[in-house]
Parts: C-alpha cells; structure tokens; sequence
C-alpha cells in the first residue's frame, strides 16, 4: 500500500538540529519538529560503529509528502550523516493519516524565508 505522506526523523547529536532542518528544506520539506531526546548507547556500540557516542540527541521530525522522501533523506545522509559532526542517522516511516496540514504556497513559503532572514539579520546584530 502506498502512503501519500512519510515521517523523516533524524537523530542527530545535540546542537546540530539547525543542519538536518536547513538540509531537509533544501530537499522540499517546509517544516520540522525538533525533539530533545538521550541516546543510551554504550562502550560497546562505540567500539563497533568506531566513533564516540554522545548522550545528548535532538530528533528531528519532518512529515514530507512520499514522493520527496528519498530526496529527503539522501539530502540528509549527505549533509548530517554519521562521518558529520552532528553523526546523524535518518529514517523514515509511513504516516497513514494526516490533519493539519495546511498546503504551503510559493508565496506563502516566500514570506516565511523572508521573515526567517529578518530574524537572522536581527540575531547578527
């Protein structure tokens, strides 16, 4: 069964959350949730993947329609993945329903980057 919409959740370490949600934008996505999360992996599974494992995660959550998914997390395997400095790893998975979506236009997400780079231009100052 095909789904019309995809979950791309991203676990990435602590303070790198802005990386996955500016990768996923330039993938398609419009929107993300950013969820503080504590990964509990031990020694073992440092030694294994053979990098350092940090506790402290953010989950980055994106809902995409299914057709930009894989573009979704190629974008991300590339910009955030484990040889990154957040040591990402992605996923997604199928979301049968979804309410509350609103569709977002081209002027509508015009207005949106215009007033995220005025708020980056005041946060600068």
């Amino acid at each position: 069964m095909g789904y019309a919409y995809e979950m791309v959740v991203c676990i990435i370490n602590a303070g790198h959350s802005q990386d996955v949600v500016d990768a996923a934008r330039k993938a398609g996505a419009t929107g993300a949730t950013v969820v503080k999360a504590r990964g509990t992996a031990n020694a073992k599974a440092e030694k294994l993947f053979g990098i350092p494992i940090q506790p402290e995660k953010e989950m980055v959550l994106n809902i995409v329609k299914a057709e930009i998914k894989d573009d979704v997390l190629r974008t991300l395997y590339q910009n955030c993945g484990l040889e990154s400095e957040g040591q990402g790893i992605a996923f997604s998975l199928p979301v049968e329903n979804v309410v509350g979506l609103k569709k977002i236009t081209a002027a509508a997400k015009t207005e949106i980057d215009a007033e995220k780079e005025k708020k980056d231009g005041q946060e600068t100052v």
